[in-house]
């Protein structure tokens, strides 16, 4: 199938394709009341006083317990450098489709894959949404093309994945695990981070569409940038709220394995991405996991049989991934599966 962006780029286009409207667009509320969102302040986990280090750790713990989701601001990653992945990401989706062809990997463990909607293979309807996913550590990857791109991104992801680390470190103490716990215990040297660029082309019927359903991620902290164009979307007390980042911030959520590891206490976002029809909106996620062999399990010392029993299976991080990106994207289907049934 073609790609969304020659869909919307084509003159005849004036109302949305039937294989891309949604019959069940839920109909819970959503509320645009931005300031109780959670912002975190880096550099008060990395240079601040032992006080202001411990109220951040207060502060992380408070948003890992209540929304999984936060903004994180100075954080030291360069604005140039972020602005420069967004570019060449709409860079690489400015490329001819013979240019991107050789990305469009079949298999979801492919290092570099382009393509649209979520799982077109087995989808009914489609996401108003192109994709490009590149595996770039513990082994780095890229496309040849854009010019660029290669160095642009292995800068960006090197320094994304030192904040990831730290926050990894901050969550730990939040759990009241070590400092380094997350980091030993689940060899985060080799883990993997995916770079995730997503483009959602301006829709002609946006109250139709969906950018991408409600899901949850997988691994352990995905770091998200966008243009200034809004549409993510996070649950948070049975009501969808709106988030626009900050300038130069990071949208930061949990993902389905900081939920297992600690034991169900910290729970994996729900969020969504929603369309519009005015601008292009594009979004470059890095996503930060265990190495692909781990087998993520609750933390031992979450664990009290009597009273906090193990609330999840454990599974190899590949199985997970696998199993995730090759069905359909639906809630936490997918976390589901590694559930303990009796909890």
């Amino acid at each position: 199938m073609g790609t969304v962006k020659e869909l919307a780029e084509s003159s005849n286009l004036t109302s949305l394709p039937q294989n891309y409207v949604f019959s069940t667009i839920d109909n819970i509320n959503t509320t645009h009341d931005q300031e109780q969102v959670p912002i975190i302040d880096f550099s008060l986990l990395t240079s601040g006083s032992p006080d202001q280090r411990s109220q951040a750790i207060h502060d992380l713990r408070n948003a890992c317990l209540e929304w999984g989701f936060f903004i994180l601001i100075n954080h030291g990653v360069p604005e140039k450098l972020r602005e420069e992945m967004v570019n060449l990401c709409l860079n690489f989706f400015d490329l001819s489709p013979d240019e991107k062809l050789e990305y469009a990997g079949k298999q979801v463990l492919d290092p570099i894959r382009c393509g649209t909607s979520f799982n077109a293979s087995l989808e009914k309807v489609f996401f108003w949404r192109d994709f490009l996913k590149i595996f770039v550590h513990p082994d780095f990857h890229s496309p040849l093309k854009p010019l660029g791109f290669s160095e642009t991104s292995y800068e960006f992801c090197k320094r994304t994945r030192e904040v990831a680390r730290e926050l990894l470190r901050a969550i730990s103490e939040s759990l009241g695990l070590e400092e380094g716990y997350i980091e030993k215990a689940l060899d985060m040297k080799s883990g993997l981070q995916i770079l995730v660029a997503n483009l959602y082309p301006p829709c002609p019927q946006p109250e139709l569409a969906m950018g991408m359903p409600p899901h949850s991620d997988h691994g352990f902290l995905s770091l998200l940038i966008q243009n200034e164009v809004g549409g993510l979307q996070v649950i948070h007390n049975d009501k969808w709220v709106a988030v626009n980042s900050l300038p130069n911030s990071f949208l930061v959520n949990t993902g389905d394995h900081i939920e297992i590891l600690s034991n169900g206490k910290y729970k994996s976002v729900v969020h969504r991405a929603v369309v519009n029809n005015r601008a292009t909106r594009i979004s470059v996620a890095v996503a930060n996991g265990p190495s692909l062999d781990t087998v993520v399990t609750p933390a031992p010392e979450l664990v009290d049989f009597k009273n906090h029993p193990p609330m999840y299976h454990g599974m190899s991080y590949k199985e997970y991934l696998e199993l995730q990106q090759s069905n359909q994207l639906d809630g936490k289907s997918c976390l589901d599966r590694v559930r303990v049934s009796n909890v």
